[in-house]
């Protein structure tokens, strides 16, 4: 379990205590049930990462809400939704291998996660990491809910496939931008699994696809 729920469901079993205490036991259900509802929602289960070659897994639990082709800077990238609903796992993992090159905190709205407009305007972290050839993108976006976007990794540091780096509090949304040349593995609808399920293939390049291509401030569009 993250951290956050032991503070969060401990707290609500003291308030339930002293409720049951000062007026009625039947009083004391409701913070009994949100004590248990946020231990249940903080859980940090073990994910199998898999190890095949050029896997790009997904950074997070939920279901695939689009995927498509995108132009940044000119180059063809192509992005993966994750909308994660408030029953998914909110910890979040590193969809590869490889340094973290760049964080980027944007302050923005809390859209619906699961409008596209969230993508660019929702309150986000925008995280950078190059490994085997490749950059890839990955961000956090705040939904209607969300109020919190955690990321513990800092520039420069060595991250491992499927790794834990954060989580999003309540709903929210992941998005993944990688090479367009990728071997994509799954479609709209499809349910996902952070660390565990496996995104696309990253196709082995010469060079970093993505040096440069990302600097702060930038993003899909």
């Amino acid at each position: 379990m993250v951290r956050d729920g032991y503070y969060y469901g401990l707290a609500f079993i003291a308030a339930a205590v002293l409720v049951g205490w000062f007026t009625q036991p039947a009083w004391a259900v409701l913070p009994l049930a949100l004590a248990a509802f946020f231990l249940w929602f903080f859980r940090d289960p073990e994910r199998v990462i898999p190890n095949a070659a050029g896997a790009l897994v997904s950074p997070g639990d939920g279901k695939v809400t689009d995927v498509s082709v995108v132009t940044v800077d000119g180059a063809k990238q192509t992005r993966i939704s994750i909308f994660l609903s408030v029953f998914n796992v909110h910890v979040n993992r590193s969809p590869i291998a490889g340094v973290v090159r760049d964080v980027r905190y944007q302050r923005g709205k809390y859209l619906n996660a699961m409008n596209q407009a969230s993508a660019e305007h929702n309150e986000q972290n925008i995280v950078r990491v190059e490994g085997d050839g490749q950059s890839v993108v990955f961000k956090q976006i705040a939904g209607l809910l969300a109020r919190r976007i955690v990321f513990t990794p800092k520039v420069g540091d060595r991250l491992e496939r499927g790794q834990r780096v954060g989580l999003i509090k309540f709903g929210s949304r992941v998005d993944v931008l990688f090479d367009a040349d990728s071997v994509v593995q799954v479609k709209v609808g499809d349910r996902v699994r952070g660390g565990a399920s496996v995104l696309a293939y990253l196709q082995p390049q010469g060079e970093l696809a993505g040096a440069g291509r990302y600097s702060a401030g930038e993003g899909a569009r």
